[in-house]
């Protein structure tokens, strides 16, 4: 039964590598480095009919013949494959014109960070080229079928989709933004090759973005849903792709109605927090004034991005110092900051597991005035210490459960994770002044207004003007970011629940175990047993936390 699971499980990260070449190159796995991400509607189902074999071949092992860590395998291959599995059922590339995460925005972040160790690596990315071309025709093709079937993006998504489109077409083909890549290695011709990316790009990619953009402009933007209807309820089968896509991020069944009272509740709750910190911060307690005064008082905001970096980097030193009084398993990897003009607002890439660099977050410095300067530190705990680094990277270093675990990233214990840190780190006495602690909680607002804002646009039947507004009116943020947000939840239904059902479940788990042990609760031992057993549903991690401390 030993050699069952094992093997289950190596075949699974097989899978999974295959079927997400670009995340494997991406972690130091160079078997797919010629291939990018398939999203045809044969190689979509094909690959959900594989998932579903995986999910019956875990749930047809015995449970009782199986140890603690091999159960959990077990849980984590049958749940992640039949949750992938069911995704991939919903066809949401029919309708994922994506400003934020598409590809057209993506790629930029990525192929810098694609490491070219080898000749065949090097040799491999031309493949990757020529299949990056086929992604976007494919791409084109997906929106053809959602228009056929009546489930088109929002306006908004096509529009600047294909502004970003028209952008990288106005790009000198020489200055292509796939073509910065890492150097080859000694022994190859790196002038040839660079000779032959470019040749991809110009004949294979370029033609294929234009193909892309033009079915965007001319086919899918004259059918695309209005912004007054940007959320999925008015799609034909939009309320049952919000219900499961929900599901799936946040590994519950809470249903989405409740979820935006949740949101609602904790709203209201932030409203006391800020009326008792506020006169200390900005010399009053009334909330909307002092939202105004954080969002428009210049000296309360950042005008450098090196700036931005390096506060960044000084909170980072500070909870890399405090890290052994409250974690027993500390990661062997670093982390560190780096600037980045596109993306989210701040992002973390894990390490690779060859160990070729550390672990890594981004900061968005494309408007340094957008960023308060109290929205640093929480920022820095939440993406890097003692937040998404100590997760990603210690499940990372755990030789002893299987690959797939160690790499594998469930929304809502990932950023359940990362938003239970920044609390934690006021518990850890890490925040530097009051301003900074207002961060803490600007960051709470932005998560809290989530759930009322993806709820009210996808279940609701929300605008998305209405959805900018009540984040306004209910958190610090400015109009800016307000309006990226709510474009980003628009185009990513229900992962931004995530983060605080992820939250408010860990701290439940916590508040269950200080119960019960009462003055032997330890929290290194809470923290380790959430953390050193990789990412899992919440559920299972309810399990696994009872288990390891006996409760």
């Amino acid at each position: 039964m030993s050699d069952d699971i094992d093997r289950l499980a190596d075949d699974y990260q097989d899978h999974r590598l295959r079927t997400s070449p670009t995340w494997a190159h991406l972690i130091g796995d160079y078997r797919y480095a010629d291939r990018f991400d398939d999203v045809s509607r044969g190689g979509e189902e094909s690959v959900a009919e594989e998932l579903r074999g995986f999910a019956a071949r875990a749930e047809a092992l015995d449970g009782a013949a199986l140890d603690e860590q091999q159960r959990i395998t077990r849980a984590m291959v049958a749940w992640d494959a039949s949750s992938h599995a069911g995704l991939l059922d919903l066809r949401t590339a029919e309708f994922s014109a994506n400003p934020v995460f598409g590809v057209q925005a993506s790629l930029g972040v990525q192929i810098p960070k694609l490491a070219v160790p080898t000749a065949d690596v090097a040799e491999a990315m031309v493949g990757k080229f020529q299949a990056v071309a086929v992604h976007l025709h494919d791409l084109a093709q997906r929106h053809r079928e959602g228009v056929a079937s009546g489930r088109t993006p929002a306006d908004f998504a096509v529009r600047q989709t294909v502004e970003q489109l028209d952008s990288w077409l106005a790009t000198p083909v020489n200055r292509d933004p796939l073509l910065d890549v890492q150097d080859p290695p000694a022994g190859v011709d790196a002038g040839r090759w660079h000779e032959r990316l470019l040749a991809v790009v110009q004949k294979q990619v370029r033609p294929a973005v234009q193909h892309y953009r033009d079915v965007l402009r001319d086919e899918v933007a004259p059918r695309a849903r209005p912004d007054e209807r940007c959320g999925l309820t008015y799609l034909p089968d939009g309320d049952e792709v919000y219900a499961r896509s929900a599901r799936y991020y946040t590994t519950v069944d809470t249903p989405v109605e409740e979820i935006h009272e949740i949101g609602l509740r904790q709203v209201a709750a932030l409203e006391e927090e800020y009326r008792a910190l506020g006169p200390e911060v900005v010399g009053t307690s009334d909330v909307p004034s002092l939202f105004k005064a954080l969002r428009d008082d210049p000296s309360l905001h950042h005008t450098s991005g090196e700036q931005i970096v390096a506060d960044s980097r000084t909170a980072m030193a500070k909870a890399r110092a405090a890290m052994g009084d409250w974690f027993g398993r500390l990661p062997r990897s670093d982390c560190d900051v780096e600037a980045t003009t596109s993306g989210a607002v701040a992002y973390y890439f894990a390490p690779p597991k060859d160990g070729s660099r550390g672990g890594v977050f981004f900061m968005n410095v494309s408007d340094p005035e957008g960023w308060g300067r109290f929205e640093i530190e929480n920022t820095a705990y939440h993406e890097g210490i003692p937040g998404h680094h100590l997760q990603l990277a210690i499940a990372g270093e755990l030789d002893t459960v299987p690959e797939f675990r160690r790499r594998a990233f469930i929304a809502a214990y990932g950023e359940g994770w990362g938003l239970y840190t920044e609390r934690l780190a006021d518990e850890m006495g890490l925040y530097s002044t009051p301003l900074d602690r207002m961060g803490m909680l600007s960051a709470d607002s932005m998560r809290a207004c989530r759930l009322v804002v993806d709820t009210g646009m996808h279940a609701l039947g929300w605008s998305r003007q209405r959805a900018v507004d009540y984040m306004l009116a209910n958190s610090p943020m400015r109009a800016g970011h307000v309006a990226a947000e709510v474009d980003r939840y628009a185009v990513t239904p229900g992962q931004a629940l995530s983060y605080m059902i992820g939250r408010l479940e860990i701290q439940r788990i916590r508040r269950a175990a200080e119960d019960r042990l009462g003055d032997a609760f330890d929290i290194k031992a809470f923290h380790d047993a959430v953390l050193d057993s990789g990412p899992m549903p919440l559920a299972l991690l309810d399990s696994v936390v009872s288990s390891r401390l006996r409760l």
